[in-house]
């Protein structure tokens, strides 16, 4: 159990739980108790903001496929191997989801300049705090992270805790349904992104995957980069959307001359390429696309292992890439360029809390196009 999990309360005082839920201050969430178990509707005693930490009552969540890779319990490496969510330090049970918008409800005693009622997206990224990296303001990269929804409760429930205000970004202008998405779709994208800013008006820069994320990469790097936007993907659904969403030009990188249609688009190959779905064959997919000097920047987490020859790294100049989420500075920039009403919304799905089991299960199946979000 999580040391502050509010189900650490519910388990040991079952008279709490039935006084929180008579007196109308029990919260309703859903938890994964088992790695590879399904998400169980589970009621606890709605926490009290202690320090400077502060209650939000969720108003929109995110489904992210990551939430997909925390229910199993590993990230698969590839070749076998893979590494386990409660080796990284993850504890059950677990309320999952790390995108999250709402409103203040009650603060701590020392948690000050915010007000119950104030609208905020809750960065999630959250780090120890403590360590070197935490200080250089790169929590993401943190080895001992509190990230909501993936090592502390997090939004498939009504309310969740933030451990300090500096974490709450205001999103005035943009719905609550869309903003919090910014915290992973947005912010995944648009750090990586960045990572391929630099290129030129006749660059061509390969998206691979349109899911939610690809999509807002897609949205982003026609308003930061001066490059040609190529998109792939396998699902005609998701191309379509792409091509709605003003990709230069689309491909079906299952297709046997998918590798040949990129070159002659690009001109012999293309100067970056971010792959939004991490799978063995979408990364292999990017690095034959590259030119020489390219850069490949993996981004998605579905699984797997990259053989690469290692000659071609140095002969051909190229260079790989990971990139994970981003900084808190990021994510206040990306709401920033929201706001200017330049960043077209990606298609959104809301559905009511109760869905979240089926919602995640639709998912896994690939019946989702953009994001389903929650709406407590």
């Amino acid at each position: 159990m999580q040391p502050g999990n509010p189900a650490c309360l519910a388990t040991q005082s079952p008279f709490m739980l039935r006084q929180a839920l008579d007196e109308g201050m029990a919260m309703k969430s859903y938890q994964i108790k088992q790695w590879g178990g399904p998400l169980e509707h589970v009621d606890l005693p709605t926490p009290t903001p202690k320090g400077r930490e502060v209650l939000l009552r969720i108003t929109a969540a995110g489904i992210c496929h990551s939430d997909l890779h925390i229910q199993d319990g590993f990230f698969d490496l590839g070749q076998g191997e893979r590494i386990d969510f409660a080796k990284l330090g993850a504890q059950l049970p677990l309320t999952l989801g790390h995108e999250i918008a709402g409103v203040v409800e009650a603060v701590g005693p020392d948690a000050h300049g915010v007000n119950k009622g104030d609208a905020y997206i809750a960065f999630p990224w959250i780090g120890c705090r403590h360590c070197a990296i935490c200080e250089h303001e790169r929590e993401q990269w943190c080895n001992t992270p509190k990230f909501l929804g993936a090592r502390v409760n997090g939004g498939y429930s009504d309310h969740v805790i933030v451990p300090d205000p500096v974490y709450l970004v205001p999103h005035e202008g943009i719905p609550a349904d869309l903003a919090c998405t910014y915290a992973c779709a947005g912010l995944t994208a648009y750090s990586a992104i960045e990572k391929a800013k630099d290129l030129r008006d006749n660059d061509v820069l390969l998206l691979v995957g349109a899911g939610g994320v690809g999509l807002s990469g897609l949205h982003l790097a026609k308003e930061m980069t001066r490059a040609q936007i190529l998109v792939a993907d396998v699902d005609p659904a998701k191309r379509q959307l792409a091509e709605a969403a003003g990709a230069f030009a689309v491909i079906d990188n299952s297709q046997d001359d998918a590798l040949s249609q990129v070159m002659d688009i690009s001109n012999g190959g293309v100067r970056a390429a971010i792959d939004f779905v991490g799978a063995e064959a979408s990364s292999r997919f990017g690095l034959a696309s590259l030119r020489k000097g390219g850069t490949l920047i993996v981004v998605g987490l579905y699984g797997g292992a990259l053989p690469v020859a290692l000659p071609l790294l140095p002969g051909r100049s190229l260079t790989i890439q990971g990139s994970y989420v981003g900084t808190l500075d990021q994510m206040k920039a990306l709401v920033s360029l929201g706001q200017t009403g330049k960043i077209p919304p990606i298609p959104l799905d809301p559905r009511p809390l109760d869905d979240a089991p089926r919602s995640l299960q639709d998912l896994r199946d690939g019946k989702v196009s953009g994001r389903v979000v929650l709406l407590p």
